[in-house]
């Protein structure tokens, strides 16, 4: 049976993924509202409006008449997307950040509230967790927050703007957590496509600190099947975590795309440490597999070289998100 789905946020990295996926695989009607900022790439969306299951708004979620004109229907699911998702510039200015994580956010939950969506899924981080030692076992929905950079503050505060409003109003709201991402269509300004980005330039590729920091590395379709299977089978008032299982080092991430493009250690740079670098993110994604039987699917051997050649087949993309970047 089809739903009436608003994705938010559709044209970035993760959440064009997940509506290429829902177009390829299903008959639900999707609206999709971005506000187009830098990391919100019009060319993420190509191909999408070619089918009668889809329409586009160009708007901020945070401002409340755009976001009544969306709602000109009620939608079976929310699935909210929207975020300003790099720290390093959180750091230089939280203002953006709070405005769409935790205003916008707050916005979609007035219109659940409202009756206006039967359903809502908050995407998260597993950054709000805060940092792992080494030997630490991996964040599990029982870890308490604490995150320490504006950007996964913000996130933390939609969380539990989230929370308090299953808790106070008993709306059917889900949150889940992801590991780090990677895949097609991820701005060039993260850690992955900068990597592949300048090694394919010869250009130095900068590594803060030891380059010792650990992540948990997932790639994103496997991301958005879990997504899909939460927003059908999920439980309201649940966290869902999601991880790849892959833990490696910064250096050992680097290395491997340098060893796969044929480049030498000597493109990488040490760069001083930025404020509030978590040493190390590990999800632990027992409950997703357990109740809903989501494993990921795709090894990070192979999604990796699949990441790795479609930054060589789009260059013009990564230059006109470069571009965009410039200019915001």
């Amino acid at each position: 049976m089809s739903q009436e789905l608003l994705i938010t946020g559709g044209a970035g990295f993760i959440a064009s993924n997940f509506i290429r996926h829902l177009l390829k695989n299903t008959t639900n009607r999707i609206t999709n509202i971005d506000a187009l900022t830098y990391a919100g790439n019009q060319e993420n969306m190509n191909g999408f409006a070619e089918s009668e299951n889809y329409r586009f708004f160009h708007g901020d979620i945070s401002q409340t008449e755009t976001l009544d004109s969306v709602f000109d229907r009620t939608y079976d699911v929310i699935i909210n997307f929207a975020a300003e998702s790099h720290v390093d510039r959180s750091i230089e200015n939280a203002k953006r950040f709070i405005e769409t994580n935790i205003n916008g956010t707050h916005a979609l939950l007035g219109k659940v509230l409202e009756g206006k969506a039967g359903k809502m899924i908050q995407v998260s981080t597993d950054e709000v967790y805060g940092s792992l030692n080494e030997l630490d076992a991996a964040f599990t929905e029982q870890h308490c927050l604490s995150p320490n950079n504006p950007y996964s503050a913000s996130k933390a505060g939609a969380d539990l703007l989230v929370r308090s409003f299953f808790e106070t109003y008993k709306l059917p709201l889900i949150i889940t957590r992801c590991s780090n991402n990677y895949g097609p269509y991820q701005h060039p300004e993260k850690f992955v496509p900068k990597i592949i980005y300048n090694a394919l330039n010869n250009k130095k590729i900068p590594l803060y600190g030891d380059g010792l920091n650990i992540r948990d590395w997932l790639y994103v379709e496997d991301h958005c099947r879990a997504i899909y299977m939460i927003m059908n089978n999920g439980k309201s008032g649940e966290i869902y975590n999601i991880g790849g299982n892959y833990e490696k080092t910064n250096i050992e991430l680097i290395r491997t795309i340098l060893n796969y493009l044929g480049k030498g250690d000597d493109l990488i740079s040490y760069v001083s440490d930025r404020k509030g670098h978590d040493r190390r993110y590990a999800i632990d994604s027992t409950k997703v597999k357990k109740q809903l039987g989501w494993e990921p699917n795709v090894s990070f051997d192979v999604g990796i070289k699949q990441t790795i050649d479609w930054y060589i087949n789009n260059e013009k993309w990564i230059s006109n998100a470069l571009s965009r970047s410039e200019l915001s």
